[in-house]
């Protein structure tokens, strides 16, 4: 078993100890997703930085994450608003494609300061939960999120909002926030290729990480069908606040550091 880990860890500087460990954070974290919408993303992305290099933190959990919620709409694709997608997608193309060009050009506190405002408005207005954001809307949620993913990781504390008020059920709410999450992922690993970033070292760890993270989407699955939809509310109002509320502290913190 040590051997077949040893290969999975090579080149990567990660320790057997260090592996596991991630192994079992991608799944927890697909199960807090799967079960709540969101959250799991962010938790996955924090252990991360007690493991790997900054210079490959956000391009391997782009990946991890295309796996995680690429696996989860997959699953649920019959509760997906479809309808919402292709402005998304279109509005992300262009975010990072932005955000790429200007990676080195901007301190992280002030996205993480902006995202933490407005998610905190977005969930807590009841103007905007009340609406029920188009197209047009989604577009610019691509074009900001595709942007700010190029330097923070994870946004989607940001999409979910939007989600929240657009879906009128729980497994609709989940599906399309991981459908959309997977394509803003998705270019984001294109253009981290385009920008030289070798994936290469890191597939076997890839493949450990994605394959727990598909067990944990399972078993989160399981708990989101039972879940009664006001408790589900509720919880998701709850963590989108709690990671509003670590946005702006961790942009205090570099801020004043």
């Amino acid at each position: 078993m040590e051997t077949i880990i040893a290969f999975l860890v090579e080149g990567t500087n990660l320790t057997i100890a260090g592996f596991s460990a991630l192994c079992g954070i991608s799944f927890i974290g697909s199960f807090i997703a799967a079960s709540l919408g969101l959250g799991g993303g962010l938790l996955v992305l924090a252990t991360m930085t007690l493991f790997l290099p900054p210079t490959v933190l956000i391009p391997i959990h782009a990946v991890v994450q295309i796996g995680s919620n690429g696996f989860r709409a997959f699953l649920m694709r019959r509760d997906i608003l479809y309808s919402v997608i292709p402005a998304f997608a279109i509005g992300t193309l262009v975010g990072s494609f932005i955000g790429g060009k200007t990676l080195f050009a901007l301190e992280i506190w002030v996205l993480q300061a902006i995202l933490g405002v407005f998610v905190l408005y977005a969930t807590w207005a009841p103007k905007f939960k009340s609406s029920n954001p188009g197209p047009a809307k989604f577009f610019g949620c691509g074009v900001f999120g595709g942007f700010a993913t190029m330097f923070v990781g994870g946004t989607g504390p940001l999409v979910a909002p939007f989600v929240n008020a657009a879906c009128k059920e729980r497994q609709q709410v989940v599906s399309t926030h991981a459908a959309l999450m997977t394509f803003q992922h998705f270019f984001k690993v294109i253009l981290f290729g385009i920008l030289g970033f070798a994936f290469g070292p890191y597939i076997p760890l890839l493949v450990g990480l994605i394959a727990f993270g598909v067990c944990g989407t399972i078993v989160g699955k399981r708990v989101l069908d039972k879940l009664p939809e006001k408790v589900f509310r509720i919880g998701l109002q709850t963590i989108l606040t709690l990671l509003a509320a670590r946005l702006l502290y961790a942009a205090a913190t570099s801020y004043f550091s």
